[in-house]
This record gives C-alpha cells, sequence and structure tokens, in this order.
C-alpha cells in the first residue's frame, strides 16, 4: 500500500512539475516565471501534516468531496498523494526550470538553432535530454524521502502502510517490528538509487567510457 501511495504521488509529481519548470525556464522573468517560484516556494514550505489536515477540512468535511480516511477505492489516495507529492512538486519545478535555463544557453544549443531545428526540436532532443540527469538523481532520492514522508501521511489519513505500522509499532513498543520497518525502508532507499546509478548509462551513454 505504501508504496503504491508512493508512486502515485511520484506520477503527479512529474506530470505537473515538468510543465511548470519547462514553461518557466522557457518565459524568464516573466508573470508565469514569478507565478512558478511562488507555487514551487509554498510546496517546499508548507508541512505534510499540516497540509493533509487543510485537504481534509476542505474536501472531506466541508465540500464532502473526498473520504479522509481509508483505502478501498481510488478516490481514498487522492488525498494523501496530494499530501506527498506537494514537496516534491516544488522541489522538482524548480530543479526543471533551473537546469533547462542552465542548458538553453549552452553553445551546443546555438549551434542546433544555428542549423534551422525548431525550438520544439532544440527542447525535446538537446535541452532536456542533457538535463535529466540532475532530475533523475533528485527523484531518486525524493522516492526514498516518499517513503520516509509516509510514515506522517498514512497516519493523518489511517492508510495501511508501514508508515502507520511502524507509528503502532512505536506506541506498542513492538521494538523487532520497528527495526524490520526501518531497515525496510532502508533497503528500499538503497535499491531505488542503485535503480537510478544504471539509469544514467540510458540517459547519457558517454557514462558508458567512465
Amino acid at each position: 500500500a505504501t508504496a503504491k501511495l508512493a508512486a502515485t504521488a511520484m506520477v503527479l509529481a512529474l506530470v505537473v512539475s515538468f510543465p511548470l519548470g519547462i514553461l518557466a525556464a522557457l518565459r524568464p522573468r516573466s508573470l508565469l516565471d514569478r507565478f512558478v517560484s511562488v507555487i514551487s516556494l509554498v510546496g517546499q514550505s508548507v508541512p505534510s501534516f499540516w497540509l493533509g489536515i487543510m485537504l481534509i477540512l476542505v474536501f472531506a468535511r466541508q465540500l464532502r468531496w473526498l473520504p479522509s480516511s481509508g483505502s478501498s477505492t481510488w478516490e481514498h489516495m487522492i488525498l494523501p498523494s496530494i499530501t506527498l507529492a506537494m514537496p516534491l512538486i516544488g522541489i522538482l519545478t524548480r530543479l526543471v526550470r533551473s537546469g533547462l535555463m542552465d542548458v538553453l544557453y549552452e553553445d551546443y544549443i546555438r549551434t542546433a538553432r544555428a542549423k534551422g531545428l525548431s525550438n520544439r526540436t532544440v527542447l525535446q532532443r538537446h535541452a532536456m535530454r542533457n538535463m535529466l540527469i540532475p532530475v533523475v538523481t533528485v527523484i531518486g532520492l525524493q522516492l526514498g524521502n516518499l517513503l520516509g514522508g509516509a510514515v506522517i501521511t498514512e497516519t493523518v489519513f489511517a492508510w495501511p502502510g508501514i508508515g502507520r505500522l511502524l507509528v503502532d509499532a512505536i506506541f506498542q513498543r513492538d521494538y523487532p517490528l520497528v527495526q524490520a520497518s526501518i531497515l525496510f525502508i532502508t533497503a528500499s532507499f538503497i535499491f531505488i538509487n542503485l535503480l537510478v546509478d544504471i539509469s544514467y548509462v540510458y540517459i547519457d551513454p558517454r557514462i558508458k567510457l567512465k
């Protein structure tokens, strides 16, 4: 259940942060760029437990659009996924924006444009690929953090995952279960970073030579 929640939050963060970061990088110092900067700053600054409680109060108690706890239907996943994804949206949006802005002023980008390639082709074939490695690195680190952040989110939304299991084990002083839960989270973090390192080879073929 925790892996499903973390994966949903990651997909949501990627779907939101990449378009926002790209649009902000293509229009620096514009009103859109400032708006995206504010959104990313708010996303990183708001505590997860506070955001989760606010989402419950607004969408579950006041509007009654979504359930506040449980995991039996896909609707139960919406609020906890948003809670987990918000900090990651802020981080990735700023990273995509800054990375793409740095790449767009490189000499090979100017050369590609001088050859007559369209802006879309330059962006897709050259700029995006060359700014992906730092983004993928952060995605790997944040996937591990999502597993840790699930401890708070699962407690707030009563989501039956390893985070809630860990909290219950702490209150019940079940130390073997606490150790097993922490070991699982740590092993997952290491495995995710191993996959990230392997993905570098496919993103940048030059890494094979190093």
